[in-house]
C-alpha cells in the first residue's frame, strides 16, 4: 500500500552478505528472449483468448478485500475506487456488494475482460464505470476527472507489466488519484513461493495460469480466545487468490462468532451443534465442543476437511477430541443429509454457519439442509428453541434475499446484529453476547452482521 504523497527517496538496507541463504534453486532459465517479447507483444490477443476460454470461471472472487482493506474502503462520504487491471470483475463486485456507497471505475486492456465486466448480472451504470485502457499507452484522465479517485487497487498488476514501463504506469495513475489517496497493491515478489512457481510454469503458459498449490503451502494463525490458544493451518495468503476453495482461509465472521461462544459457552452448553461450511478452521466447533452435548463440524470441500482434521488433532485432547466429529456435507445432498441424520437422528439444538452466504445460488440448499438436519423439538422459550445461527459480511446476497430463502423452509427470523448500528440493539439477544467493550479485537471490520433464525 503506497500514499500518493510518499517521498520517492526511499532508504534500501542492503542486508549483511554472511546472512544472504539461498533458498530457491537456481537451475531454471525462466522465459526465453524469443517468448518473453512475444507474450510481450501480444499481450492483449493472449488475454483476450483467456477470457474467450475461461469467460469469469478462472479467478476466485476476491472476497478477501474487505478483510484486508476495509478501512480505506469504509467511513463516511462515497468513496470513488479504480480498480487497475479488472478482468471479469473478481475484485469490482465484491466490493460494490460489501460497500453500498463507493463507485467503481474498472479498466483492462482486454476488451473482452470489460465486455465480461458490462454482461454481469451485478453490473450497472451508476454504480461501476468499465472501460479499456492500455495503462502503458493511454491516458486515465481521458477517462476519469484528475484528482477524483480515493483509492487505487492494483492486485497482481504491476508483475504483467515490463519493468520500463511500470514508472509509467505509476505516473498515469497518479494522474487521477486524489493528493491523500492511496494505491492499495498486491503482487508478486522476486523469490517468493508464488512467483517461482509462475517462473516453473511459464514455458507451457502456465495450464493453470498461475498453478494449482499443494498441500505444503500453508501458514499457521494463532488465535487467542480467553486464555485458550489454537494454532489453525491455513492456505497461504499467497495462494489464496488463485485458489478455487474458500474453505481452505479463516474468515473474521469464524473469529467473530468463536470469541461469542468462548465468552459465551452458554449458548452451547449441553446442546447438539453442528456447524455447516467450517472450512479447514474449525475454529467455532472447537470451542463449541467444551461445552455442548455433541459438535459435528462439515464442509463439502475434501480438501478443507482433511486441513481441518489436522487442526482438530492437533488443537483437541480427549474427551473434547472425541466428541467433535468430522463429515462431508453438500448442501442439499441427500446421501450426505442422511449420513449427518444417521449420528443425529433426533436433530441438532444448534446450527451454526460463518461465511456461508456470499453464493446465491447456494442459498436455498443452505437453509433446505438446516431444516432437514434442525431438531424439531419446540419446548422452551427463546433462547432454549433450536436456532440457526449465521454470522458474515453481505456481499452477492442481501438481506431481503436471504429472508426469503429463509422463509421458504420455515425460518423466521427472530434477531439480528450489525456492527454498524449495534449501539441500537442493546436489548436485543444477540448484543447481550457482547461484554461491553470487549470484543473490539474480535471485530475488524464494520461489515460484520449476525442472524438468528428459528423455525416458525
Amino acid at each position: 500500500m503506497m500514499a500518493s504523497n510518499t517521498q520517492n527517496n526511499v532508504e534500501q538496507q542492503q542486508p549483511a552478505q554472511s546472512q544472504r541463504i539461498q533458498i530457491y534453486p537456481t537451475t531454471n532459465p525462466g522465459v526465453s528472449p524469443f517468448w518473453r517479447d512475444k507474450y510481450e507483444r501480444d499481450a492483449k490477443k493472449y488475454w483476450d483468448q483467456f477470457y474467450r476460454r475461461h469467460q469469469d470461471r478462472f479467478f476466485k472472487d476476491r472476497h478477501y478485500l474487505d478483510k484486508e482493506w476495509d478501512q480505506y474502503f469504509s467511513g463516511s462520504g462515497r468513496k470513488v475506487i479504480l480498480e487497475v487491471g479488472c478482468g471479469a470483475g473478481n475484485a469490482v463486485f465484491p466490493l460494490i456488494a460489501t460497500y453500498p456507497d463507493v463507485f467503481v471505475h474498472a479498466c483492462d486492456f482486454s476488451p473482452r475482460a470489460v465486455n465480461l465486466v458490462k454482461a454481469h448480472k451485478e453490473f450497472t451504470q451508476t454504480r461501476v464505470s468499465a472501460f479499456v485502457c492500455d495503462l502503458t499507452t493511454d491516458d486515465l484522465s481521458k477517462q476519469i476527472s484528475p484528482a477524483s479517485v480515493d483509492v487505487v487497487t492494483m492486485i497482481f498488476v504491476l508483475s504483467a507489466v515490463s519493468p520500463e514501463k511500470m514508472p509509467s504506469v505509476l505516473q498515469n495513475i497518479k494522474k487521477v488519484l486524489k493528493p491523500n489517496g492511496y494505491v492499495l497493491f498486491r503482487d508478486y515478489a522476486v523469490g517468493d513461493l508464488a512467483q517461482e512457481d509462475v517462473v516453473d510454469m511459464s514455458e507451457g503458459m502456465a495450464v493453470e495460469m498461475f498453478g494449482v498449490p499443494t498441500t505444503n503451502d500453508n501458514e499457521v494463525i494463532n488465535i487467542e480466545l480467553d486464555c485458550r490458544n489454537f494454532k489453525i493451518k491455513v492456505l497461504s495468503k499467497e495462494y489464496q487468490h488463485t485458489c478455487k476453495s474458500t474453505g481452505l482461509m479463516l474468515w473474521e465472521s469464524a473469529r467473530l462468532m468463536a470469541a461469542i461462544l468462548a465468552r459465551n459457552p452458554n449458548i452451547v452448553a449441553g446442546k447438539r451443534v453442528l456447524e455447516l461450511g467450517c472450512g479447514c478452521g474449525g475454529i467455532c466447533s472447537m470451542v463449541a465442543v467444551r461445552t455442548a452435548n455433541t459438535v459435528v463440524a462439515t464442509d463439502g470441500d475434501r480438501k478443507a476437511l482433511e486441513l481441518l482434521t489436522q487442526n482438530i488433532t492437533s488443537n483437541l485432547r480427549p474427551p473434547f477430541l472425541t466428541k467433535l466429529i468430522t463429515k462431508r456435507l453438500e448442501w442439499g445432498n441427500r446421501d450426505d443429509i442422511e449420513a449427518i441424520k444417521a449420528l443425529n437422528p433426533e436433530g441438532f439444538d444448534l446450527i451454526i454457519g460463518t461465511d456461508v452466504t456470499y453464493i446465491p445460488e447456494a442459498i436455498l440448499p443452505l437453509f433446505s439442509t438446516a431444516r432437514d438436519l434442525m431438531s424439531s423439538n419446540r419446548s422452551g422459550g427463546r433462547d432454549e428453541a433450536p436456532a440457526l445461527i449465521l454470522c458474515h459480511i453481505f456481499r452477492r446476497v442481501d438481506e431481503p434475499s436471504l429472508l426469503s430463502a429463509a422463509s421458504q423452509f420455515g425460518f423466521r427470523l427472530v434477531d439480528k446484529w450489525a456492527k454498524a448500528s449495534a449501539a441500537d440493539q442493546s436489548q436485543s439477544l444477540i448484543s447481550s453476547w457482547f461484554p461491553e467493550d470487549s470484543f473490539k479485537e474480535h471485530i475488524p471490520t464494520s461489515a460484520l452482521n449476525i442472524m438468528y433464525f428459528q423455525i416458525d
